[in-house]
C-alpha cells in the first residue's frame, strides 16, 4: 500500500527476494526432470542473487544478477515460469470452487424458501398485483428487481374481445405443467396458464410453487364484487354459458380433464395489458450445516432437512428428494398434540376455524420460539395451529427414536409432519442462519 514511499533500491531488493522464492520453487518441483547441468545453472544463478543481497550490492550489479536468473528460469521453469495467465486463472477458479463446495458441504449452504409454509417467519414467493394504469415503469421495475428480486409479468391482449379463462369443472383456473429452468440454468417445473381473446390465445408461465399466490393475483384482477374468484367464475358461466370445452392434460401421463372457457367480464383491445403483477422471490438464507453435527437440534429452532427418505412423500408426484424448512416441535420421546382452545371448552364459544387449536408438548403449551407464542395468541400475521392429519383433535403423537416432528409456522397452508410423518435423523441438514436477500426488514439473522 505504501510502496510509493520506498526507494528504488528497497523495491529492487524486495523484488530479488521474490525471484529467489520462485527459483526455490522451480528447483524443488522440477529438479527430478532437469539435467544436472540445468540444476547447476539454476542453483548458481540463484546463489549469485543471494550473494548480491547479502553483500548489499548496488542496483546495477543486482539488476545484472536478476537478469541472469530470469534467463535461467525461462530455460528451466517449465509450467511454473514463465507464468501462463490462462493456467493461473484456471487454477484460481478451481481452488475457489473447491473452497466454495467445501463450505457448502460442511459449513454453510445457501437455501431459497420456495413456499409460504413458514410465513410470516420466512417468506416464500409472493405477488403484488397492479391495477390498470398503476403498472411500474422501467426504472421502478429495475429497482424492485435488484432490491426485492421482483420479476414482472404482463399479459397483453392478442386481439379485441372478451377475456376468456379455462376453468376445471371444480371452478379452479386450469393449467398444464411443463418443464422449465430457474435462472436460465436450474431445472424446475412451471405451470402454464392460458387466456383467449377474440379467438387468439396468449400463455403465461410461472413457477409451480407460485400457484397459490397466482390464484390471489387472479382474484384481485377478475373477482369484481364477488367474494371469491370461483364465485365470480360461476356467475360468469351462469350469465353466458361457456363458449367451448376441451380436454387438457395437466401433467404428462395423466388423464385429460375437461376445461370450460369462461368469460371473466373484462373486454379489452388488442395490445392492452389486462393482467400485470410482480413475482417477488422467496427469502434467500444461509443454512448452518455445522452445529447439528455436535449439538442436537432444539425444539423451536428453524429446521432444514431432506425429504428423500420420507415414505409418504415418495408417492407424491411432486415429491422426490428436496430440501424443506419447518420449525422443530418434537424430539425423540416427546408427546405432541393439538388441543381445542380453552374458551371453546369453558364458555362454548367456537373459534372461527373449527380446526383451530393450541400446540402442546409433553402435556404443556409448547415453548422454545417466539413463533409458538405468536401462533398461540394469533398475534400479527401468525394464523395459529390447525388440528389436522395425525395431529387432529384427540390424537397424541409420540416421536420415535432417531426422528423429529416438524411443523410450519403458517399451519393452515403448511404440508408438514401432520400429513407425511416424521423426519429421519440422518436427513437433518441444519438450521437457518441468516437471511441475505431480499433487502427487506427481514434481512439479517434468521429466527
Amino acid at each position: 500500500m505504501f510502496s510509493f514511499l520506498y526507494s528504488e533500491s528497497h523495491k529492487l531488493r524486495q523484488s530479488a527476494k521474490t525471484w529467489l522464492e520462485l527459483a526455490d520453487r522451480v528447483h524443488k518441483f522440477r529438479r527430478d526432470v532437469l539435467s544436472e547441468a540445468q540444476n547447476a545453472r539454476l542453483l548458481a544463478a540463484a546463489g549469485d542473487v543471494r550473494g548480491r543481497l547479502q553483500e548489499g550490492a548496488g542496483a546495477d550489479l543486482l539488476k545484472s544478477s536478476l537478469a541472469a536468473l530470469e534467463k535461467t528460469l525461462r530455460e528451466t521453469g517449465g509450467r511454473i515460469y514463465p507464468a501462463n495467465s490462462l493456467v493461473e486463472n484456471v487454477e484460481f477458479f478451481l481452488v475457489a470452487a473447491i473452497v466454495i463446495l467445501g463450505l457448502r458441504a460442511y459449513f454453510v449452504q445457501p437455501f431459497k424458501i420456495p413456499t409460504n409454509s413458514m410465513w410470516p417467519s420466512y417468506y416464500g414467493m409472493t405477488a403484488e398485483y397492479f391495477p390498470a394504469g398503476e403498472e411500474p415503469g422501467l426504472l421502478r421495475r429495475l429497482g424492485r428487481l435488484v432490491g426485492l428480486g421482483a420479476t414482472h409479468y404482463a399479459v397483453k391482449a392478442p386481439a379485441d374481445g372478451d377475456v376468456l379463462m379455462p376453468v376445471f369443472s371444480n371452478g379452479q383456473p386450469a393449467f398444464s405443467e411443463t418443464a422449465g429452468r430457474s435462472l436460465w440454468v436450474f431445472p424446475t417445473m412451471l405451470h402454464e396458464y392460458t387466456f383467449s381473446v377474440g379467438g387468439e390465445q396468449v400463455k403465461l408461465k410461472v413457477p409451480a410453487e407460485f400457484a397459490p399466490e397466482y390464484f390471489k393475483v387472479l382474484e384481485e384482477a377478475f373477482k369484481g364484487d364477488a367474494r371469491s374468484l370461483p364465485e365470480a367464475l360461476q356467475r360468469a358461466a351462469a350469465r353466458a354459458r361457456p363458449l367451448a370445452h376441451s380436454p387438457m392434460v395437466v401433467r404428462e401421463g395423466a388423464e385429460p380433464l375437461t376445461v370450460f372457457w369462461v368469460p371473466v367480464g373484462k373486454p379489452v383491445h388488442r395490445g392492452e395489458t389486462f393482467l400485470s403483477f410482480d413475482l417477488l422471490t422467496g427469502d434467500l438464507l444461509f443454512v448452518d450445516r455445522l452445529t447439528y453435527n455436535f449439538f442436537p437440534p432444539k425444539v423451536g429452532s428453524g429446521f432444514v432437512f431432506r425429504t428423500g427418505n420420507i415414505e409418504a412423500l415418495k408417492a407424491d408426484p411432486e415429491g422426490g428428494d428436496k430440501y424443506f424448512v419447518k420449525r422443530l416441535v418434537g424430539v425423540p420421546g416427546d408427546k405432541i398434540e393439538i388441543k381445542p382452545p380453552a374458551n371453546a371448552i369453558t364458555d362454548g364459544s367456537a373459534p372461527q376455524n373449527a380446526n383451530e387449536g393450541l400446540l402442546y408438548r409433553n402435556g404443556k403449551p409448547i415453548e422454545g420460539a417466539a413463533a409458538f407464542e405468536k401462533n398461540a395468541r394469533k398475534e400479527g400475521l401468525y394464523p395459529g395451529y390447525t388440528a389436522e392429519g395425525m395431529l387432529s383433535f384427540g390424537e397424541t403423537v409420540t416421536v420415535p427414536a432417531r426422528s423429529y416432528l416438524a411443523l410450519g409456522d403458517n399451519s393452515p397452508r403448511s404440508k408438514d409432519s401432520r400429513y407425511w410423518g416424521f423426519v429421519p435423523e440422518k436427513d437433518v441438514v441444519g438450521r437457518p442462519l441468516f437471511i441475505y436477500y431480499p433487502f427487506t426488514s427481514r434481512w439479517g439473522p434468521a429466527h
